[in-house]
């Protein structure tokens, strides 16, 4: 089962633990093979996911070898349990990060199931993506402080441990009822050491936080069990100090085998506001989408023109994007890419995003009197003068900008919401200069986005191809569900999008986005597909594509970003808020009458 280090990986094989404030993604094998401390955009110290073990992992595995693997996390947590039968006997690997106090701690606690085990445990420190080896800087028998620049990390054990170059080993047995635990601990190498969590309080602590937490959710559907599953990841994903979420814990994983399509995605996208907002209220986790809230208010803060499409978890504006050399790629996926090109982009559609999750908010009492409005009111003022330009779109395209039709929508809901806001909440602006201009958009959407053959909406003015974001736009509440435009672009993207019954974002191929053509299937699109089956009163095709969607989740429950629909291998980042958050929307929308689609497209 271990395997030689260049044996191709398979992204289903790992599960994701977290702190919420990193996160870490362990294999079926018992390798934590990614991890980036302090912080989810920080430095990985675990870095074999892009490469080998000459980059950073930590292995605490059977030494024998095992037969069979069973994983679960415990009880609506992300707490991981792994058990191996052997030959000798069985053991249980529990996996966890504590929900972070003074300082950031991994546990691997070690439990006999059956029989006597042989167990080792190896782990090699790779600081700066595998770059720095740390140097040993004191060891006893059951610990050891690792020192690399700015950062070090403490292993306490209860086996004793062997220093090896940048991290230790340790062999030992464990019968039957026994338990022995591991911990390792991140602090910045200019304090002093940190006195070693009790593994086994902290396990008890932890559980009772994830299980308190999951209990706020009022989600009583047939999809109960993916729902909170779900919902657990995002708030794994979330940043606890600022609220604000990134896509995924990873890096340039390929979102085709080998390719180019290569991106960071540690970061907070505006794109995913009103999705974030309305999943967590639809949820009844309001602490949640406050939070969020108040990271988007934040990090928009400033002049419109400055607005851009991502941020880091605290609002951070640069993420400069660069190659790493040292890192050969998840199974050879080169380039890997460390930050993210987009943070300079020109997206239109991150206005109506923005706006229309505040909007939102104060439907749902999240902010009746809100004090961002003047900061709201200056960004529609600024789309006045450029919704006409052409950008980069949802999809953040590297070639030519173009119209793209989603983006012009978008920019007739950031008028429509300030037209509401002014004559329904009562708040100030030019709502007559606002209609005026959701009116230009609407004709020019109507004009120049539509295909005079087809009768359907085009991905971009002028153009023949569909996109999958013009499944949204009943959503947003531009044209209704059933309106014959809307069927015929429904039909359009089943034809043109459709891979073996799954959704693509766009066609790769004919789109100069300035990458070789090839991706899988994206499973929030085919998501959102379910919602227009939903909207369209298709309900045994939705009910259809949402049980085959839940079917693609691995043993743990976890999505990628995408899958190759002939084989079911995963694609792209993992896992994918994105993917997670469209599969709760769409649980709701087929559960309820009045779903998060219809809440958003009915807007009084």
């Amino acid at each position: 089962m271990s395997g030689p280090s260049s044996a191709a990986r398979d992204l289903r094989d790992y599960a994701l633990i977290g702190d919420c404030e990193t996160a870490a993604l362990v294999g079926r094998d018992g390798a934590i093979d990614w991890l980036c401390w302090p912080r989810f955009d920080s430095e990985a110290c675990f870095a074999r996911l892009l490469g080998d073990e000459r980059h950073g992992c930590w292995s605490l595995r059977p030494a024998e070898g095992f037969a069979h693997v069973r994983r679960r996390y415990l009880d609506g947590s992300l707490i991981l349990e792994t058990v191996f039968e052997t030959a000798s006997g069985a053991v249980a690997v529990t996996d966890f990060m504590p929900v972070r106090g003074a300082a950031s701690d991994l546990v691997r606690i070690v439990e006999g199931r059956a029989g006597r085990v042989p167990m080792e445990m190896r782990l090699d420190l790779r600081f700066d993506y595998g770059r720095c080896r740390p140097w040993i800087q004191s060891a006893t028998p059951n610990s050891l402080r690792a020192v690399a620049g700015p950062h070090a990390a403490e292993l306490t054990a209860d086996a004793e441990l062997r220093p090896a170059e940048g991290g230790a080993t340790a062999r030992f047995a464990i019968a039957e009822g026994e338990r022995r635990a591991f911990v390792l601990t991140y602090s910045p190498s200019h304090e002093r050491a940190r006195r070693p969590i009790d593994p086994h309080a902290a396990l008890s602590a932890t559980l009772d936080w994830w299980r308190d937490w999951i209990s706020r959710c009022d989600y009583s559907g047939p999809y109960a069990e993916d729902v909170r599953r779900s919902l657990v990841v995002l708030k794994g994903l979330t940043y606890r100090p600022t609220g604000g979420m990134v896509a995924a814990p990873t890096t340039s994983l390929p979102e085709h085998p080998g390719g180019e399509r290569n991106w960071d995605y540690r970061y907070c996208w505006l794109r995913d506001a009103t999705f974030t907002l309305l999943t967590f209220m639809e949820s009844g986790l309001f602490e949640e989408a406050r939070a969020w809230r108040d990271w988007l208010v934040r990090a928009v803060a400033g002049e419109p023109g400055a607005v851009q499409p991502v941020y880091g978890v605290a609002g951070e504006q640069r993420l400069i994007e660069w190659i790493e050399p040292g890192l050969p790629g998840f199974n050879g996926a080169q380039p890997v890419r460390i930050g993210n090109a987009a943070f300079r982009q020109s997206q239109l559609d991150v206005f109506g995003e923005v706006l229309d999750a505040l909007h939102q908010a104060r439907r749902h009492g999240q902010a009746p009197q809100d004090p961002s409005w003047p900061l709201q009111r200056a960004f529609i003022d600024h789309l006045v003068e450029r919704w006409r330009e052409p950008d980069a779109g949802i999809w953040e395209v590297r070639g030519p900008p173009q119209h793209f039709t989603h983006s012009k929508v978008m920019a007739w809901v950031a008028f429509d919401v300030g037209v509401q806001a002014v004559e329904q909440q009562g708040l100030r602006g030019d709502a007559e200069l606002w209609r005026t201009c959701r009116e230009e958009v609407r004709q020019a959407i109507l004009r120049d986005g539509l295909d005079p053959e087809r009768g359907g909406f085009t991905r971009a003015f002028g153009s023949a191809e569909v996109d999958a974001s013009l499944l949204l736009l009943p959503q947003v509440g531009f044209v209704a569900p059933d309106d014959p435009r809307m069927l015929a672009t429904v039909e359009a993207i089943e034809q043109d999008l459709s891979w073996n019954g799954l959704i693509r974002r766009y066609d790769t191929a004919t789109n100069d986005d300035g990458l070789p053509p090839g991706e899988g299937a994206f499973l929030a699109c085919s998501f959102w597909l379910v919602d227009a089956y939903t909207m369209q009163g298709r309900r045994e095709e939705a009910e259809a594509l949402f049980e085959r969607l839940l079917s693609f989740t691995n043993d743990v429950g976890l999505l990628p970003e995408e899958v190759d629909p002939r084989t079911g291998a995963f694609l792209g980042n993992f896992p994918q808020g994105l993917s997670h958050l469209s599969l709760v929307d769409a649980a709701y929308n087929l559960s309820r009458t009045r779903g998060p689609a219809e809440e958003r497209r009915t807007r009084d």
